[in-house]
């Protein structure tokens, strides 16, 4: 409860700042695409596995929305959104067949090998993919509506917006169901999954099919802003941040993803002004404050839990009354 009345009073402030402040429509919407796909890497976090190349399913939705705009050019930016996330699950349930084989440090360097071998291949087939320099694609109608530029960065933060509380809030419904209980039994104890009946690979699958899904719609949603996708959305470095920010934010609560996310952006921009060049070390000084000051991340430290249990606790002993 107390985590969704955060996450709403989040939503107003980003949308209030959007409109009254329009050159932030596109750090908030990159800061939500970027907790979009942190989210997914926390999900697999909760398995105890770190991928160190899920960029690669921003990087396969971010083509797939610009090859379908460039060859249907009046198809619906809302349809190119949806056709990214269903190319990034497509690819996710292909290669998460091949990598829930694997643990720890062979799962996450499994999915670096192939991010970069996805990377390498875009940027040398220049004739498809438009090589490093990438692809541009014209800014396509949204929600049936031509729109000027600020109306379109407008629709698109409504969008991000929605998505972010929509799909925040049924992660951490999964993250208490019994599937993602389960989940989190990979990394406590796998065998005692496999003794009880269950495939821990089938779990780990499902994780794995959910975290891609949503990097690709974090994927789609950058691609869509930025009217470009070159090679580098799928890059090492793009990995390393979504990772960057998952520990930041941590796997304790969904809302830590984009906890993180606001951290990275303000950072990121705040030092990019103030200390051209050196920002980097001020983002790895912070990771190394967080990491000893509270290890399981920001929502570590917050009593989003403690507060929720104790409103439960509250709501039990209330006395029933009724009419007899």
């Amino acid at each position: 409860m107390i985590a969704g009345i955060l996450s709403l009073i989040g939503a107003a402030v980003c949308l209030v700042l959007g409109l009254v402040f329009p050159w932030m429509k596109v750090p908030i919407i990159v800061g939500l695409s970027y907790g979009l796909a942190a989210l997914g890497v926390a999900v697999l976090m909760r398995a105890g596995q770190v991928s160190f190349g899920h960029a690669m399913y921003s990087c396969v939705a971010g083509y797939t929305v610009a090859f379908l705009s460039r060859a249907y050019p009046a198809l619906d930016g809302l349809l190119l959104v949806l056709a990214g996330i269903v190319a990034a699950l497509v690819a996710g349930a292909i290669i998460g067949l091949f990598v829930v084989r694997y643990r720890e440090i062979f799962f996450g360097m499994l999915n670096l090998a192939l991010s970069m071998v996805l990377y390498s291949v875009l940027g040398k087939f220049y004739e498809i993919t438009g090589g490093t320099d990438g692809l541009r694609l014209e800014r396509p109608p949204f929600a049936g509506l031509r729109l000027d530029r600020p109306g379109y960065e407008t629709a698109l933060l409504v969008t991000a917006l929605l998505a972010s509380l929509a799909l925040g809030t049924l992660v951490q419904r999964y993250f208490g169901s019994a599937a993602g209980e389960a989940l989190a039994g990979i990394k406590t104890n796998e065998t005692r999954l496999e003794y009880l009946g269950m495939s821990a690979r089938r779990i780990l699958w499902n994780g794995y099919m959910i975290s891609a899904g949503l990097c690709g719609l974090a994927g789609a949603l950058v691609v869509l802003l930025q009217g470009l996708v070159t090679p580098e959305l799928g890059y090492w470095v793009r990995s390393g941040e979504f990772v960057f920010i998952a520990i930041l934010g941590g796997s304790a609560h969904a809302l830590g993803a984009f906890i993180g996310a606001v951290v990275f952006q303000v950072i990121q921009l705040v030092g990019t002004m103030l200390l051209a060049g050196t920002w980097k070390m001020l983002l790895g000084a912070t990771l190394i404050i967080v990491i000893l000051v509270a290890p399981t991340g920001i929502t570590g430290v917050l009593p989003i839990k403690r507060w929720s249990r104790s409103r439960e606790r509250k709501l039990s002993l209330q006395p029933v009354t009724g009419k007899s």
